[in-house]
């Protein structure tokens, strides 16, 4: 089983920038993939960014490439989602997310665990 737990989110002003935290347990292997999802009510949960742990490829969609950045720390089992120029619409729920698929990353059902998410609101 893995565990993982979501933290940094919070009230920012447009322009701003959070850093969201990732940190894993249970049996996370050097294969799988990390990903960051958002959902706003109402909506289903959009792709943000995934790192492969391993070697450290990520991929971004074009909503946030450029401004968002996900990283991992091997040794402390976390993935950060650096997330710079906020604008109001990033505002959702953050979830974190695992999978040792790399089949289409992008889609929510891929993965296998889940966080319970932090809120990050971007004021304008």
């Amino acid at each position: 089983q893995v565990q993982l737990v979501e933290s940094g989110g919070g009230l920012v002003q447009a322009g701003g920038s959070l850093r969201l935290s990732c940190a894993a347990s249970g049996r996370i292997f050097s294969n799988y993939y990390m990903g960051w999802f958002r959902q706003v009510p109402g909506k289903e949960r959009e792709f943000v960014a995934v790192i492969k742990w391993s070697v450290g490829t990520t991929y971004y969609p074009d909503s946030v490439k450029g401004r968002f950045t996900i990283s991992r720390d091997n040794a402390k089992n976390t993935v950060y989602l650096q997330m710079n120029s906020l604008k109001p619409e990033d505002t959702a729920v953050y979830y974190c997310a695992a999978t040792k698929s790399g089949f289409r990353l992008y889609q929510a059902h891929q993965y296998d665990y889940w966080g319970q998410g932090t809120q990050v609101t971007v004021s304008s």
